[in-house]
């Protein structure tokens, strides 16, 4: 009996890579062509930073300390064995849906959202970024255990693990990041082998739920922005501005952009928020095509560095999680620069180690860690 194609990846993924002697990179833990790619594209992130907030020092200063803490944190989560995030994952998972409950009852309501919570000793934190992380860990570990491909009852089982917390997060609401985690759910029980016909019947189901979701479960303000994709020019003034803005800075790029620190959408303020979500659409209105391919190219490197680390290891869930976070980082920049660009509806995601922010980048760079880990311990 032949296997499916992902099954064979969940097998035999390790044989594409050869035993070698380790080199002091391997040693220190550190993988140095995913720490170079990182460190281009932040240094590419400062540079519009820059520009897009209008040459705020503050602002950038407040991002090199945010890249800073990252790398850190991407350091020291190299240094620890994939054994111990094993071990480690079931209890990361349950404190993060305990914080997740917490934010229902005591969370910070923020600009109509209530998706923080106030912990003595470390601040406000939001429990959903959490997840990222927790998601397919928790998903790789279960599945793990089980024979591959994953049977009816497994595949039920980690449907439960993706949804309750999705669910706990959408409520807040935060549909941007609810859908990222299950994303990160649902690539580990793909890579897991999950046969196509079950793949099929998936998309078929999603349809019913998709009408039900629309008319039950969004809220008015994110069914607006559905319609807006659809026609921008329906409300200009209103719920089309973000988008026609964007465009337009886009647009007005050409190839080679207008050059540094001459964009006009970000610096007259015509384009909302364009140090974080919108970023890329000032870039491309100072560097045009030309930079924002370079920048693509830096981002589809690190993915296929992520990918070569998944498939040259022979440890199920250290690939299986490897894989999850690699596919997610590619979900982050697919759907910042297609909101951005008027493919996708806007759902507030930052495009990676480039958008103003702390929390989503030491959340990334964590993920990163995890990968440089697996990649430079041997499996037990």
């Amino acid at each position: 009996m032949s296997l499916n194609p992902q099954y064979r990846f969940s097998r035999q993924s390790h044989h594409f890579g050869q035993r070698h002697q380790s080199t002091l990179w391997q040693q220190i833990h550190i993988d140095p062509w995913l720490t170079l790619l990182l460190l281009a594209i932040c240094c590419i992130g400062l540079t519009i930073l820059y520009s897009a907030s209008t040459q705020n020092v503050d602002m950038v200063m407040r991002q090199v300390i945010s890249y800073g803490v990252a790398f850190v944190v991407m350091f020291i989560m190299a240094q620890i064995p994939p054994n111990f995030y094993r071990s480690f994952t079931p209890i990361f998972y349950v404190l993060g849906l305990i914080l997740l409950v917490l934010v229902d009852i005591i969370g910070e309501v923020r600009m109509g959202a209530q998706r923080w919570i106030n912990l003595p000793g470390f601040g406000s934190v939001q429990p959903s970024e959490f997840m990222k992380l927790g998601m397919p860990m928790m998903c790789a570990w279960y599945l793990s255990k089980r024979d591959l491909p994953p049977s009816l009852s497994s595949i039920v089982v980690t449907l439960a693990i993706i949804i309750v917390p999705v669910l706990l997060i959408a409520k807040e609401p935060d549909l941007g990041t609810s859908l990222l985690v299950a994303a990160s759910g649902i690539f580990v029980l793909f890579l897991a082998g999950l046969s196509w016909w079950m793949i099929s019947g998936a998309i078929a189901l999603s349809i019913p739920l998709i009408a039900f979701a629309w008319h039950f479960l969004l809220h008015d303000y994110q069914r607006t922005r559905v319609l807006t994709l659809l026609n921008p020019e329906a409300d200009v003034q209103g719920a089309g501005w973000n988008i026609i803005q964007s465009k337009t800075a886009i647009g007005s790029g050409g190839l080679s952009g207008k050059g540094y620190l001459d964009g006009t959408q970000s610096h007259l303020h015509f384009l909302p928020e364009g140090h974080t979500d919108f970023i890329i659409a000032a870039f491309a209105e100072e560097f045009g095509l030309f930079g924002v391919m370079l920048l693509m190219f830096a981002y589809a490197c690190l993915l296929i560095r992520a990918l070569y680390i998944t498939i040259t290891h022979p440890d199920t869930y250290s690939r299986l999680l490897a894989g999850a976070i690699a596919m997610s980082f590619f979900v982050y920049v697919f759907v910042n620069i297609g909101m951005v660009g008027g493919i996708l509806p806007v759902v507030g995601v930052p495009l990676p180690f480039v958008s103003y922010g702390g929390t989503a980048i030491v959340t990334l760079m964590a993920g990163f860690g995890l990968l440089m880990s697996i990649h430079t311990h041997k499996a037990v």
